[in-house]
Parts: C-alpha cells; sequence; structure tokens
C-alpha cells in the first residue's frame, strides 16, 4: 500500500517536471541574421578620454545599474568612428545571456544567467562590419555557487558598476563574412 501512495505522488512530480522543461526550448542565435544590436540601452553610460599617444587613444567607459553593456559599447563606437580597437572590463550585473558555438547548426547556443553574476573578465575587439562598427565580446562570470561560465557576450544588464578600459587603434580592421561558419571575421585582406 505504501509503494502504491509514493507512485501516485511520483506521477505527478515527474509531469510537472517534463512540462516545465518542454516550456523552455532552447535558444539559437545566428551572427549573420540575427537583430542589429539596439542602441539607447546604457543612458547612464560615462566616458573619459584617459590618453593620447600618437592616433592611439585610450578611454574609460563606466556602465551604471541597468545599462545594457553590448549597447552602449556599440552606441560609442559609433558616435565616435571607431574602426578597430580592444578592451576589458571587469564589475558586476544584474543579468546576461552568453553563447557557446554550435558548429552543426553555425549559431551559437544561448544561456541565459538572470540572477546577478561576478563579471571577473569581458574582453573583446571592435572592427567594421558592413560599414558599421561592431563590437564582438568575450565573458567570463561568475555565480553565486563560485562557478565561473563564459562564452560570447549577446547581452549583460549592470550592476553597481562595469568598468571598461578601450583602446583606439589608428589602423582599421575589417569583418567578413567566412561562410564555412557562417560568421563575420576579421579579414586581415579586407579593406572595406
Amino acid at each position: 500500500m505504501r509503494f502504491s501512495f509514493i507512485k501516485f505522488l511520483a506521477a505527478p512530480a515527474v509531469l510537472v517536471a517534463a512540462s516545465s522543461l518542454a516550456v523552455q526550448a532552447q535558444e539559437y542565435v545566428s551572427l549573420t541574421t540575427a537583430k542589429p544590436v539596439p542602441l539607447g540601452k546604457a543612458p547612464n553610460l560615462k566616458v573619459k578620454l584617459l590618453s593620447t599617444s600618437g592616433q592611439t587613444k585610450t578611454y574609460v567607459l563606466v556602465f551604471s545599474k541597468g545599462d545594457e553593456i553590448v549597447s552602449g559599447l556599440t552606441e560609442f563606437a559609433q558616435k565616435n568612428n571607431v574602426k578597430s580597437a580592444h578592451y576589458q572590463a571587469i564589475g558586476d550585473a544584474l543579468s546576461a545571456r552568453v553563447g557557446v558555438f554550435d558548429y552543426g547548426r553555425k549559431a551559437f547556443k544561448v544561456i541565459p544567467f538572470t540572477e546577478p553574476v561576478e563579471v571577473t573578465s569581458l574582453t573583446g575587439d571592435v572592427a567594421v562590419h558592413d560599414g558599421k562598427p561592431v563590437a564582438h565580446s568575450h565573458i567570463n562570470v561568475a555565480t553565486f555557487d563560485g562557478l565561473i561560465h563564459g562564452g560570447h557576450l549577446f547581452e549583460l544588464i549592470c550592476g553597481p558598476t562595469i568598468e571598461l578600459i578601450l583602446t583606439v587603434e589608428p589602423t582599421p580592421l575589417y569583418k567578413k563574412v567566412n561562410p564555412e561558419f557562417d560568421a563575420a571575421l576579421i579579414n586581415l585582406e579586407a579593406t572595406k
């Protein structure tokens, strides 16, 4: 009798777990067909020029709570006509969307982080694609259990701060779509 009662309780629990898994379909993003990065989502971004050495300039970009980092970085690059840059950052985020490339699908499997995370490393570069500066960022985040997760950055909502140091170089870099991966990659022979 006791075993049947346990089976009776277990069946609905398995059904609920299975239905919640079915509702959460895995998201994939292809960079060549994705929507452009929306601008204007980092209204509290503060920028300061730190140094100039010849044609090379180094800036600090300080993001505040609620700012979306990819949007703010892209908007900065477009407004300042950045054609080649590299950057690194640290800070804290309220949420993030990170991707890991799936070679079979030629798209990124999206991994959402809906709880706050510590940004232990954010690094990337800026190059021109289709006539506009594009930021290509990778990130490592630490979750509350101390584990580090990482990948291609799609979205990062700032917590208290993200502090990003960006160096603009004078030599332009251009991206071209590589059909093998269906991704825009820096092409050193490209001049536009």
